[in-house]
């Protein structure tokens, strides 16, 4: 292993010697952000490790897909992204297990209570209509509350810059596979309102899921339809007093196979999500207040009306998920060094489930009836900036009260320091948790959170021609929440340490040229139950599907002002997946991938761009048993007046 990482760490030097990852160009130290402490501060004024993706670099990823664009960020592994449109997209941050990374919509929590592991399908988010975003790794559970054990990843949808009354823009694309892409937006500033309507449609007839290992199944291509539309209105009711309203409606469906290797002509999934709701924002002197209202409702259905006859015959599985999420928080500045921030939020979820299948054995009926949960929680942090503001320390902390297993608490203490106007140093020690989901308490109602505890170290280096970072991190999780296949039982007996480096580099030694790379590593140690005889717990070295070692590389060159190149590379190391019930995990091949993309801008109207991704047509595999992409193409245009 340690000559893998030796090898890793000298690809990633030659590397962001000559290469640059367009996800990095804007992950400057002064960038404003608003995750770290849910309020706007300078990136150089906090101690957490933020990763920015800005407008500019959204837009020169528009032949992607949203979880594509996040799968090439240091120490995030989004499996799945690779795959066919409409896959389960499983994200791993530095290693976490599925779950245990938050997703925030606008800075507020979004969750599919109907998952096993509460996570939320990014299938249902279209890049077009993402204005920025702000991954924060580490243990954000302090200020985030559940799910928060690896970090959150905050989806920006409201734009910062409207000026004019009345703006358009339409992206329209076509490419392999039949794929279309469009997008149309409407937003504007006029006196004390402020309003976006979005829409956008993803179109494609895919390829197949599963994996033919024969080769002569004659396998169906397995489509996908997706529309998502979003809104938001805000109105400035005084100097002081600002108020918001929000609202997404996206759905999708898509074709899917019966298993691994195992294809499926008539296997569909229907799946929905309304989100909406409403806040208010008051400034006045030291003091900041800040309310927010969301409801949120979502559907998924798996359907199989099996003209195409596997072992199941006919399958019709319903979910329906329901969550509301009320928060209310104050920022105050104190004495000149100290801002306090206190809070309170609370969450309800529901969900229930039908099913009912035809298969081999004869029919089979069952009805999961709603079932709910609540959290409340209050929570405040401390952050001092001191030393002629080369100081920063946060001190945070939360109680949360969960209405089946009780209370448990969180920690942060997260300080930096600026050696010198280029060079910053910082740490944290942060615990975290999981709360048990719906449909872990449905099984096992003794179930308590998952908690971790993880230390982070790093220094980040910046001028006008380079902006470096290196981050070390450690995470132990003791009381991890897993499934025994032999009593069916969910089980509060999971044990996880994780190492981790990710070094990222961007270097601009010429005004034309950009050059950037990052690379993670990833060692992984879990104590949990036994694969092969599904009885004793043993210890992996290794967590499924996520890679030792990865490393994401781009070349970016504007020779003129209207013209853009960029090429990409991706090199993915060995990870294990599952081999199958009661057999050994199989060790999927190490790959490399190659990607470009070019913009040309006619005028200040127009805009032209084409993007490749896998271009030399490399077969790999993500998932066991499942394809991954192809060489797929396409261009557009995008206009603006």
């Amino acid at each position: 292993m340690t000559r893998n990482l030796l090898t890793s760490v000298f690809i990633f030097a030659a590397v962001a010697a000559s290469a640059q990852t367009d996800t990095l160009q804007g992950n400057k130290l002064d960038e404003v952000i608003v995750t770290a402490n849910k309020y706007p501060q300078k990136q150089s004024t906090t101690g957490k490790v933020i990763t920015v993706i800005n407008k500019d670099q959204i837009e020169k990823s528009s032949g992607k897909t949203l979880s594509q664009l996040l799968n090439e960020q240091a120490g995030v592994t989004i499996n799945g992204a690779l795959n066919n449109a409409g896959a389960v997209q499983t994200v791993y941050v530095r290693g976490a297990a599925s779950g245990r990374t938050l997703i925030l919509l606008d800075g507020i929590p979004v969750n599919d209570p109907s998952m096993i592991n509460n996570e939320f399908d990014l299938n249902l988010f279209s890049i077009d209509n993402i204005d920025r975003i702000e991954i924060c790794k580490g243990a954000q559970s302090t200020l985030y509350g559940s799910d928060a054990i690896a970090g959150v990843i905050n989806i920006i949808t409201v734009s910062q810059d409207v000026t004019k009354p009345v703006n358009v823009k339409a992206t329209l694309s076509e490419g392999s596979l039949g794929t279309f892409k469009g997008n149309f937006q409407v937003y504007g500033k006029k006196d004390k309102f402020t309003y976006s309507v979005r829409h956008a449609r993803l179109f494609t007839n895919g390829f197949s899921s599963a994996y033919d290992s024969t080769g002569n199944k004659n396998f169906d291509k397995d489509g996908y339809d997706g529309n998502v539309t979003n809104a938001q209105v805000l109105f400035q009711a005084s100097k002081s007093l600002s108020l918001k309203s929000f609202m997404m409606y996206s759905r999708y469906r898509a074709d899917i196979d019966a298993r691994i290797f195992a294809d499926e002509k008539d296997y569909t999934i229907d799946n929905s999500n309304f989100t909406g709701g409403a806040g208010f924002n008051y400034k006045k002197g030291i003091v900041t207040l800040n309310g927010t209202y969301q409801y949120s409702e979502l559907k998924r259905n798996y359907f199989n009306d099996s003209i195409f006859k596997t072992s199941i015959i006919f399958e019709d599985n319903k979910y329906f998920g329901k969550t509301q999420f009320v928060e209310l928080y104050a920022g105050l500045k104190l004495a000149k060094p100290f801002t306090l921030l206190a809070g309170a939020d609370y969450r309800f979820s529901s969900y229930n489930n039908g099913y009912a299948s035809i298969s081999m054995f004869g029919p089979y009926n069952s009805i999961t009836r709603d079932t709910s949960l609540t959290q409340k929680a209050v929570y405040a942090s401390v952050s001092y900036l001191g030393l002629n503001s080369k100081l920063n320390v946060e001190l945070g902390g939360r109680v949360n009260k969960h209405s089946r297993y009780g209370s448990n608490a969180t920690y942060t203490f997260n300080p930096s320091y600026e050696i010198s106007n280029n060079i910053r140093v910082f740490g944290s020690v942060a615990s975290g948790f999981k709360a048990p989901t719906l449909y872990q308490l449905s099984i096992n109602d003794a179930l308590k959170p998952e908690k971790s505890v993880s230390y982070e170290g790093g220094i980040q280096f910046n001028n006008k021609k380079i902006n470096t970072r290196a981050v070390f991190f450690n995470r132990k999780i003791n009381n991890g929440i897993d499934y025994n296949y032999i009593s069916f039982q969910y089980f509060n007996y999971v044990k996880q340490v994780v190492d981790g480096l990710e070094l990222e580099a961007t270097v601009k030694p010429v005004k034309q040229l950009t050059l950037s790379a990052n690379y993670t590593w990833i060692s992984s140690q879990e104590t949990t139950q036994n694969r092969i005889t599904n009885k004793d717990t043993v210890n992996y070295g290794y967590s499924l599907r996520r890679p030792a070692h990865t490393v994401n590389a781009n070349i970016g060159w504007q020779p003129i002002d209207q013209l853009y190149f960029s090429i990409s590379g991706k090199y993915v190391g060995d990870r294990h997946d599952i081999g199958g019930y009661k057999k050994a995990d199989v060790l999927l091949d190490r790959y490399f991938i190659t990607g470009a993309h070019a913009g040309f801008t006619l005028n200040e109207h127009v805009k032209f761009f084409a993007d490749g991704q896998n271009i030399f047509g490399k077969k790999f595999f993500d998932v066991r048993g499942y394809n991954s992409i192809p060489a797929l193409f396409n261009g557009g245009v995008v206009l603006s007046w």
